[in-house]
């Protein structure tokens, strides 16, 4: 019997393998032979509203008028952002505005700089 590895997913050991695809019976994952290491989960990609990929440190600005829920004001189109970090989640940028303070945006709402 081969010495396969173990499910990335759920670490069962009853993996098997299916032409190019090693499968866990378990919880159904699949994943290709030679990529155990790289988990296409924990490699998101984050693009703004014009396509461009974001990191974590860029400067971006407000695309719309942004209404912010418990605010008295809106976040305006143009509104600089500097050293955002990307987060997993629907907002996935956490960032601080000046004036405003810290917020949690859209990347589709926003254009690196």
């Amino acid at each position: 019997m081969d010495n396969l590895p173990n499910c990335p997913k759920c670490n069962s050991e009853y993996t098997y393998e299916d032409g190019s695809l090693l499968i866990c019976p378990e919880c159904a994952h699949e994943w290709s032979a030679g990529l155990e290491s790289q988990n296409s989960e924990d490699n998101k990609i984050v693009k703004d509203a014009n396509g461009n990929i974001l990191s974590d440190g860029d400067s971006v600005t407000i695309v719309k008028d942004l209404k912010v829920k418990g605010a008295s004001s809106a976040l305006k189109k143009g509104t600089k952002v500097k050293n955002i970090r990307l987060v997993d989640g629907d907002h996935n940028i956490d960032c601080k505005i000046d004036g405003f303070g810290a917020m949690s945006l859209k990347s589709e709402f926003v254009k690196k700089i």
